[in-house]
């Protein structure tokens, strides 16, 4: 069933301890990241979405307790001169995630289908050629052993209108705010008309796409998180190894060491 934005606007305020429920999906999520490095996988979350959506608030949350030196935050601007000469992908293909990495952009591969194509960076061709390039370059990965998740995090007029002038109201907010996010604005509707084509072209079965309805920042957080979490909980091995005979010897002898019961 093709994806339609406007179902995803009227999910509810959070009802209950968001507090507890945060934390106890950052632990969650951080014994994900540990199953990354021991059984070495690699993983790309990638999120899109409006202006002023809350995908810094959602990416902050969601690697809160992750180890700093086995994951990367990879936020997408417009490609460099150097970028520029290279094909659309090949930016993306040198920041993908080693072995036991995960891999986290904050915009992506898709601006080729949104931005670059309602504002004329490229030409028709160019934007109608990625959608096939997008889903070989993401098959691809998948079959070298890459999990994928793709969240686009949706806002109304009205909550990103509210979002904007926060920004313009608090003063350590107004760098995140600029010319650009009211150029956008201004063509809401031809970004419409880009997403829902880019979700009918792309929403595959190796590489789906999941809507945030983030109008409630607090529900829209869990939400993300936890589609996150079970996700790669279905893609990478969660067991742990029982502790090495060698190491717990070395213990028992330097502090007379015991396993506790359960952990």
């Amino acid at each position: 069933m093709t994806i339609d934005l406007a179902t995803y606007e009227d999910a509810p305020k959070y009802d209950g301890d968001y507090d507890a429920a945060l934390a106890a999906l950052q632990q969650r999520l951080a014994k994900i990241q540990v199953a990354h490095i021991l059984h070495k996988r690699r993983s790309v979350i990638l999120l899109e979405g409006w202006d002023a959506a809350g995908k810094g608030g959602i990416i902050k949350r969601m690697s809160a307790d992750w180890d700093p030196r086995y994951y990367h935050v990879h936020p997408i601007a417009a490609p460099n001169e150097v970028e520029r000469d290279h094909h659309f992908l090949w930016r993306f293909w040198t920041r993908l995630p080693a072995s036991g990495n995960i891999a986290v952009f904050d915009r992506s591969w898709y601006g080729r289908v949104l931005v670059e194509r309602v504002e004329g960076f490229c030409s028709k061709a160019d934007w109608k050629r990625g959608y096939d390039e997008i889903n070989a370059f993401e098959k691809q990965q998948i079959d070298a052993g890459m999990n994928i998740v793709k969240l686009f995090v949706h806002i109304t007029q009205d909550t990103q209108d509210k979002q904007l002038a926060e920004r313009l109201d608090v003063p350590w907010k107004r760098w995140k705010t600029g010319a650009d996010d009211y150029r956008n604005r201004a063509r809401r509707a031809d970004y419409l008309d880009a997403m829902h084509a880019m979700f009918k072209k792309t929403d595959t079965k190796h590489a789906p796409w999941h809507v945030i309805d983030n109008n409630h920042r607090k529900s829209g957080r869990i939400a993300a998180l936890t589609y996150v979490a079970e996700r790669l909980e279905a893609l990478v091995p969660m067991d742990f190894p029982a502790a090495d005979p060698a190491v717990v010897k070395l213990a028992q002898d330097a502090f007379g060491y015991r396993p506790a019961k359960s952990v």
